[in-house]
């Protein structure tokens, strides 16, 4: 690991670090900030997953999270959403490659290569975090927005027991019923729909549930909402009875002014759940 930058936020460390994944085959940049608390010992973990077209860097620098998470003691990690590098395949269109990993492991070519996403995020990146950082990785929680919300979601109720609780803002909520998904999912996975079902919140929220708190905060006013579907994911939770709260934020686009506007409340909620024993 090759540490970027270092530089103290709110009695903190915000860091950005380089390292070669294993999954990726290519080297990936990530973001960690640690609160003051780490100085002292293992602290609490939330996750940030990124949308279409973000680095790491996005919502390390957008949505005001460092605040909110040094009040409550809780470390953050904002993961790349994508492999990176000049071998690595990409596509003219923003939605797809580089920007556009959607946190799957890809089975077709070009992408099988490197886009190796969701072992990133579930298994490799998460290994060597626990080497290197002072986190309590008994205590996680995951957030994220659009694809990364969708990425939060599908982690969340596939890696059971792994994370305490969920959220997400304008999640892409059933990529197997839209634009939003069909395409990506498709080149990545092929024309194996019962992969694609592996890769869709609504349908695992039926299927698997979440044990645990889930809170979605989505702009009524938001230019892709037909795309994003939040009315499938609120049927099928309602349907198993899942403990699920979905805010329709009126007059709120998709733009990271929505996602600073409530990070406040995602970060409380989440650090309930970290401490709650």
């Amino acid at each position: 690991m090759e540490i970027v930058s270092e530089n103290k936020a709110f009695g903190g460390t915000q860091g950005v670090y380089t390292h070669l994944s294993h999954s990726c085959s290519c080297e990936m940049t990530f973001g960690v900030f640690l609160p003051e608390e780490a100085k002292y010992g293992s602290v609490p973990v939330l996750w940030y997953l990124s949308g279409l077209t973000c680095t790491h860097e996005n919502a390390m620098v957008k949505a005001g999270a460092q605040a909110w998470a040094a009040e409550h003691g809780i470390a953050l990690v904002f993961p790349d959403t994508s492999p990176r590098g000049e071998k690595v395949a990409d596509d003219d269109a923003y939605d797809l490659g580089k920007g556009a990993g959607f946190y799957v492991n890809a089975t077709q070519t070009p992408w099988a290569d490197h886009f190796q996403m969701w072992d990133y995020v579930a298994e490799d990146l998460p290994s060597m975090l626990q080497e290197k950082f002072p986190l309590d990785m008994s205590r996680q929680a995951i957030t994220g927005h659009s694809m990364g919300g969708h990425g939060a979601l599908t982690l969340a109720m596939s890696l059971p027991g792994r994370f305490r609780s969920v959220s997400a803002f304008a999640p892409i909520c059933n990529p197997t019923g839209a634009d939003w998904g069909k395409k990506q999912l498709s080149a990545y996975l092929g024309d194996d729909t019962d992969a694609w079902a592996k890769h869709d919140s609504s349908v695992l929220m039926l299927e698997k549930g979440f044990d645990g708190p889930v809170l979605i905060d989505q702009g009524a006013d938001d230019q892709f909402i037909d795309l994003l579907r939040p009315e499938t994911l609120a049927a099928a939770a309602a349907k198993r009875r899942q403990e699920f709260t979905l805010r329709m934020q009126k007059g709120y686009d998709h733009s990271y002014f929505f996602v600073s506007s409530f990070m406040e409340d995602h970060v409380a909620f989440h650090a309930d759940a970290l401490y709650a024993d």
